[in-house]
């Protein structure tokens, strides 16, 4: 499975910076039509479905298209998965070219757990933090966990940043237990 989203992916990446497509606005669309059929387990089954034939399947794609306001370019990367009964991995796909995009864009992906909800100003320190450290922008996502009781916990790739007053308050323990 990695080789058909990493296959895929890269050449969706491929075909946005051909054609000089606005990266955000084009995942931004992906990402809908992949969201679309992950809740439609209708859609799922008429995409998916070999008897249906790939024509009436792309008749389907149109009409979403057209309501959704989907890019041509989104459209037939859609319709090639559909034609090419790739159509299951569409989510996968959809995350290895987020993936794609930021590398060749020069952003890094953060997980951020923090003790509370984080302001604007607090999110952008952190954000800075995190670039200054790894040398690329950062992208972050948030949530937070009332159990770390303070600080935050930040997870770039497989790197564990643990700022948490949980995690210090667990390395004290560990070095006492020394």
């Amino acid at each position: 499975m990695a080789s058909v989203t990493n296959t895929y992916a890269r050449a969706f990446v491929d075909a946005v910076f051909d054609v000089h497509l606005d990266p955000e606005k084009t995942l931004q669309e992906a990402q809908a039509v992949a969201a679309l059929v992950a809740d439609s387990k209708e859609l799922r089954e008429v995409w998916e479905a070999p008897s249906i034939t790939a024509e009436r399947k792309r008749a389907v794609l149109d009409a979403i298209v057209a309501r959704q306001g989907i890019s041509q370019t989104v459209r037939n990367f859609i319709a090639v998965l559909i034609d090419h009964r790739r159509i299951s991995f569409l989510e996968p796909i959809v995350k290895q070219f987020e993936r794609e995009l930021n590398q060749r864009l020069g952003f890094t992906e953060a997980e951020i757990t923090s003790a509370h909800d984080l302001n604007q100003t607090e999110r952008q320190a952190l954000e800075v933090q995190m670039g200054k450290l790894t040398g690329k922008k950062v992208r972050a996502r948030y949530s937070y966990d009332e159990s770390l009781l303070g600080g935050a916990v930040v997870k770039i790739g497989s790197t564990i940043y643990d700022g948490s007053v949980k995690g210090q308050l667990e390395r004290i323990k560990e070095a006492l237990s020394n």
